[in-house]
């Protein structure tokens, strides 16, 4: 069984979120232990796994997906990184269809070699600042909003780009406010440079700090920013310290995103 990990929202490698990705064979999904005890092994934010479905159906692909500590019910950078070596592999050519716990996910390439997710946009209730919040995020919230049950964070506006670049959160005390994490988010200091908002991801309930670029969390940010800017298509970037870039595009009930992949690893299981 071959296992990959691809750099995921970017062209560059060591740049991006990375992931793992298992393609498995068509008997299905491998005990739910064994899934968490690879993923614990690979050790990234996200191990994929896939395995091809009988045509004929609403999906081509099952997928999913688990961090080093549990499985989550939406990935969208391990779903690029998979998207990506179905693609590159010749494993699945054309547009491909995952059947997921979120549903049927979709992803298709673009001229540039891209790829391009079609996600349900995430729901957006706004909610009142939880006390201490503001403190263990080391930020005065100006907007707070929870993101639905695909989801599960916090989405919080702060002040500026430079605030949330220079976060430095109390991630023990974070993770009393979602079921999965934080996202702080702030207009472009400058949108000159190539991007309209920043954001960056705080997971410490899923055994992330921080996560490099996180596909799922534009489903949010996309609709929060393009109502406030007033346009569907807009560009993100999330300022971790590995840092990638998404293109979001508001459809309805549906988000694309669009982003590129490299794949740096490339070797065998042998378990």
């Amino acid at each position: 069984m071959r296992i990959r990990i691809v750099d995921a929202f970017t062209d560059r490698p060591f740049t991006g979120n990375p992931a793992g990705v298992l393609l498995l064979g068509p008997d299905g999904f491998p005990e739910d232990e064994w899934l968490q005890n690879v993923a614990l092994e690979v050790n990234h934010a996200e191990t994929a796994f896939a395995h091809p479905l009988p045509g004929g159906g609403d999906a081509d692909w099952a997928l999913r997906w688990f961090t080093p500590v549990s499985e989550v019910a939406m990935c969208g950078h391990a779903t690029l990184a998979t998207a990506h070596v179905l693609r590159t592999t010749g494993t699945h050519t054309g547009p491909v269809r995952f059947a997921t716990r979120s549903g049927v996910l979709r992803a298709s390439s673009r001229e540039d070699g891209t790829l391009t997710l079609d996600f349900p946009t995430a729901p957006l209730t706004p909610v009142d600042a939880p006390e201490g919040v503001a403190q263990a995020l080391g930020a005065d919230p100006l907007a707070v909003f929870d993101t639905g049950p695909n989801i599960g964070d916090l989405l919080i506006e702060v002040a500026d780009e430079k605030t949330v670049r220079g976060l430095t959160p109390d991630l023990g005390a974070l993770a009393r406010y979602s079921g999965r994490g934080v996202i702080a988010t702030a207009r472009s200091a400058d949108p000159g440079r190539g991007y309209d908002f920043v954001s960056r991801c705080f997971f410490p309930n899923l055994g992330i700090d921080e996560d490099p670029v996180t596909g799922s969390a534009h489903t949010a940010l996309a609709p929060f920013w393009s109502e406030r800017l007033g346009r569907p298509d807009l560009t993100g970037l999330q300022a971790s310290p590995r840092s990638g870039l998404v293109r979001t595009a508001v459809r309805g009930d549906r988000t694309l995103l669009t982003g590129g992949a490299v794949t740096v690893i490339e070797g065998e299981l042998l378990v």
